[in-house]
């Protein structure tokens, strides 16, 4: 045997050598197709429109919530009616049980007496607070319907009107301190409508926006966390609503509400139906795979999942409280969407659902 290595084998090749005419077959052009006219009634698929052409991945941005209008209704007549009849009958009572307890002694009488006006005194104080806050609610409604008209008023007077009065309204906030102060320097300047209420809104509410961010992360964390480890689903509903109710109260004192009992209920139902008619309250499988993604869904427990969509739904409503209770509309700021609170909630959505697109 010899030590000499064995040369790979080299695979057959052909090579042209210039000077001689190329024995491998020519290669052969595409024909080309003569130019045709489409037919007239040819209607192009814009991409939005197409379903295989829009990313599915991608959330809708909720519509803005706006409050109910109030309505007459036979129901409303019914409840007050009935209302001043079981006063009446209150009262009556009330007569009849201080004159008894004067036949039986004066000062039994007398005490009753102190009694029953410490006791309307503390209603009519209560009442008193819950009116005062129906009325701030419904001057900021006001003060968001007066930015919209002065948005498009020829003179820039109506939008000084507004910087006034939302100046005034968040006057009690610290985050606002350094806004106000540079507003105040305007005055003796000369800004057109739409460039004034821009300068407002982003003077005055965006510590604002930036806090009601927080508060809504906050939440949705905390119902994303507590309704994952929670054993029933009883639990998950009762925290839900008291942690919804709870974002919806600090929202409206964020800026400048400060609902009482009955405004907070008022909020509550506002927000409520705004899910109901934007068919935000639907959860389940269609929800997850929409918001996280087919291939996330699949990797994530039943109970992991489950508080996923609950923080997510919490979040929903509370960019909902944040349009109902902010004193002006989104025009110069970007509004929030649901979309800016999956990467906190689910960490690594979206890099899955990039996995996902990458792969398939």
């Amino acid at each position: 045997m010899s030590d000499t290595p064995k040369t790979p084998k080299r695979k057959p090749a052909v090579f042209t050598v210039e000077g001689e005419p190329s024995t491998a077959p020519a290669r052969r052009e595409p024909a080309r197709r003569s130019p045709a006219s489409f037919d007239e009634n040819f209607v192009m698929t814009p991409d939005a429109d197409d379903p295989f052409v829009a990313t599915t991945s991608a959330l809708p941005a909720p519509a803005e919530a706006t409050p109910r209008r109030r309505r007459f209704s036979f129901g409303k007549l019914a409840f007050g009616a009935f209302g001043i009849l079981v006063s009446l009958a209150v009262g009556l009572w009330l007569d009849s049980l201080v004159r008894d307890l004067f036949s039986r002694a004066d000062w039994l009488g007398y005490l009753a007496i102190t009694v029953v006006a410490i006791g309307l005194l503390a209603f009519l104080i209560v009442i008193s607070r819950e009116l005062a806050g129906i009325m701030r609610l419904n001057a900021v409604q006001a003060l968001k319907q007066e930015a919209i008209d002065a948005s498009l008023a020829p003179t820039p007077k109506p939008a000084r009107k507004v910087m006034v009065h939302l100046a005034h309204l968040l006057a009690a906030k610290p985050q606002t301190a350094r806004g106000r102060l540079r507003l105040k320097e305007t005055e003796t300047e000369i800004i057109d409508g739409p460039h004034l209420l821009d300068l407002t809104e982003r003077e005055l509410l965006t510590p604002l926006d930036r806090e009601a961010r927080a508060l809504i992360l906050n939440a949705s964390k905390r119902v994303s966390i507590v309704t994952a480890v929670s054993p029933r689903a009883l639990v998950d509903l009762g925290y839900v609503i008291y942690e919804s109710a709870r974002l919806i109260r600090a929202m409206a004192d964020l800026y400048g509400g400060r609902p009482g009992t009955f405004g907070l209920l008022r909020l509550m139902r506002d927000v409520i139906a705004h899910l109901a008619v934007t068919g935000s309250i639907a959860v389940g499988d269609s929800l997850i795979q929409q918001v996280l993604g087919h291939g996330l869904a699949s990797k994530l427990s039943a109970r992991l999942g489950e508080g996923v969509i609950n923080g997510l739904m919490t979040a929903r409503i509370g960019i909902a409280a944040m349009d109902l209770c902010r004193p002006m509309p989104f025009r110069a700021l970007k509004r929030p969407g649901i979309g800016d609170f999956i990467g906190d909630l689910a960490p690594g959505a979206s890099r899955s659902k990039a996995a996902d697109d990458t792969g398939g």
